[in-house]
């Protein structure tokens, strides 16, 4: 695939479904035979066709290039949260994680032209439903059914335009069909400008679309719901900072945007028949690992996956989630993302959220989890030994679907819209508190501790309150982008590294090492408290393993976190740093927080300008 340029004009043949991925990303929620047709007219000229081309249109969410593998693994790490794929960067993948990405490198350059292609066949989409003449004539159940597919199309034209925004920025922006002749010397679109456009057009998409309980749809089909939860999450970006240059930036306007995304939820918060929180936070990812349907409709809108191939399925479990080393009833896993060790003593002992967001083991051959230190400690929410039924041997793809937003979002953005207008009201609060009774069982536990007697109180809450809810599901980078906290965020991250370190408060209480056991059920139960100190002398339980908690958290560990040739210290030991730990190449004012427009798209556009610093 070349650049955007040369895909779309490539795609005016429009056999938008004429392909396996579109059959197996989409066969969850759409039973419909797609039809390779070979012209615009034939293919809009039925009902069944048009509902074809939207089931192409939905087709570039899935596979390796989009929420398969690399905007959902590659391009949200690393933050706070969590680590991608360790090692110096290569010019791949890890240059992205450390913030060294090159214009030329194909990991860019492929999920660019796959998020375009999603846009073009989005456009063709919108184009051409409301020109049938069935959209205003036909029958009322075909009408309907064509205004839900308007309605899907530009939902989805905005899901893909919001990707591309918020990883490259001013990105070139067309709401016309290649296929109708326009110029293709495309210059950088303002990301205000873009993001006004799509959260207009997501207005007249929650009137097209139907909620979930009439439309008999599973998640992976976009709702009202869905249409109204993505509106305010662009909305805040829209109000939030963005990079312009080397400077984060804010619109004067911002607060008409917080208006809009605290009516959207509001208005979902009201309407708890369709959405509401599941009263388990277990079961919400244990549904996608089990791929059964999640049954309070928490998540809103997820990408659905299958088929065992690179363009309609997905790695998670696979490229991250627990190291799985040849079970032979589990399989094996690459279990490339690993959490920021301060991550885990983020949350408290009594957080239900913190043992599924984490997997602090790994499993062997011998089928029995192995605890594992806390520099080798996975994410947890997406796990292959979570599949049912088990799936053995070393495919890649396990069909594990993810998901694009969450009621809790949906909570957790009206308080923050509501603190940012009105300051702590008791709805803002009610909203954050809703989420964190969840996590701990009663408000009682969940209000303790809690200051939230301020604007800026709250929002402080908010910031941590994002930070455990959403762990791995690629959010947080973004958070801290339009909240302009990115920077400090990453550096206290690696100041608290080095007091983990050197057992320095608040990870005084850490240990150096914990005992673990394996009984037949084959679960670890660790013997000790992950919140006290190693005893002294340092004797192993009688029938455990240790395992260096703490201890592996060294010199080296603390310098690779550093830009290559910096040197770090930790007692006696001076190490020298080779770049390869969290945001080793990150440094403030470099423009990095962006991925570089891709050099073969420069090529070809000329009115195309790069990004600031590459």
């Amino acid at each position: 695939m070349k650049s955007f340029v040369s895909f779309r004009a490539a795609l005016a043949g429009l056999a938008l479904a004429s392909t396996a991925g579109v059959v197996s990303s989409c066969k969850d929620f759409l039973d419909v035979e797609p039809l390779a047709l070979n012209t615009t007219e034939a293919t809009f000229s039925t009902v069944a066709g048009a509902t074809a081309a939207i089931i192409g249109a939905y087709d570039p969410l899935s596979g390796d290039q989009s929420y398969g593998t690399r905007i959902s693994m590659y391009f949200p790490f690393d933050s706070d949260e969590m680590i991608g794929s360790s090692g110096a960067a290569d010019g791949a993948r890890r240059s992205i994680a450390r913030y060294k990405a090159l214009a030329t490198n194909t990991e860019i350059t492929n999920p660019w032209n796959t998020l375009y292609q999603g846009v073009e066949r989005s456009n063709i989409c919108i184009d051409q439903i409301p020109k049938m003449s069935l959209y205003t004539t036909g029958t009322a159940a075909d009408t309907a059914t064509l205004h839900r597919l308007h309605g899907e199309a530009l939902t989805l034209r905005a899901q893909y335009y919001f990707e591309l925004v918020r990883n490259w920025g001013d990105v070139p922006a067309q709401f016309t069909a290649s296929v109708s002749g326009q110029d293709f010397n495309l210059p950088n679109a303002d990301r205000n400008e873009t993001l006004t456009k799509l959260i207009a057009d997501l207005l007249q998409a929650e009137k097209l679309v139907p909620w979930r309980s009439k439309a008999g749809a599973a998640s992976e089909r976009i709702t009202k719901g869905a249409v109204k939860a993505l509106r305010a999450r662009l909305a805040l970006y829209r109000g939030g900072y963005s990079l312009k240059g080397n400077q984060m930036v804010r619109p004067a306007d911002y607060l008409d945007y917080y208006r809009i995304a605290r009516q959207e939820c509001a208005e979902l918060m009201a309407n708890r028949s369709e959405h509401t929180l599941n009263p388990s936070f277990l079961e919400v990812f244990k549904s996608i690992n089990e791929q059964r349907s999640e049954s309070a409709n928490e998540i809103m809108f997820q990408v659905g996956m299958g088929g065992s191939t690179a363009v309609s399925d997905s790695k998670l479990g696979y490229y991250n989630g627990p190291r799985l080393n040849a079970s032979t009833i589990y399989g094996s896993t690459q279990g490339a993302v690993t959490i920021v060790p301060t991550y885990f003593y983020a949350f408290d002992s009594t957080d239900v959220r913190r043992d599924v967001t984490i997997a602090p083991y790994t499993i062997p051959a011998n089928n029995f989890r192995a605890g594992v230190a806390l520099t080798s400690v996975t994410d947890g929410k997406f796990r292959r030994d979570w599949h049912v039924p088990p799936v053995p041997g070393t495919n890649n793809y396990l069909g594990y679907n993810w998901p694009i937003i969450r009621f809790a979002d949906v909570l957790l953005m009206f308080a923050e819209a509501e603190n940012e207008l009105n300051g702590p009201t008791q709805a803002a609060q009610d909203a954050l508190l809703e989420v964190r009774t969840r996590a701990y069982g009663t408000k009682a536990k969940a209000q303790a501790g809690l200051i939230l007697n301020s604007k800026a109180a709250l929002f402080n809450a908010l910031v941590n309150e994002r930070y455990l809810e959403f762990g791995s599901e690629g959010i947080r980078k973004y958070d801290l982008l339009r909240w302009n906290l990115f920077a400090t965020k990453l550096a206290e991250a690696k100041a608290n590294i080095l007091k983990m370190a050197k057992g320095e408060a608040p990870y005084d209480k850490v240990p150096l090492y914990m005992y673990f056991k394996t009984p037949a059920a084959g679960d670890v139960q660790w013997t000790r408290s992950f919140y006290r100190p190693s005893p002294t002398p340092n004797t192993a339980p009688t029938g455990t393993v240790r395992v260096n908690w703490r201890q592996g958290i060294d010199a080296q560990y603390v310098a690779n976190t550093q830009p290559t040739g910096t040197t770090a210290t930790v007692g006696t030991t001076t190490a020298s740093s080779v770049g390869s730990g969290l945001a080793a190449e990150y440094v403030p004012g470099q423009g990095k927080e962006l991925l570089p427009i891709p050099q073969s798209t420069l090529a070809s556009d000329p009115a195309l300008n790069q990004n600031f610093g590459y």
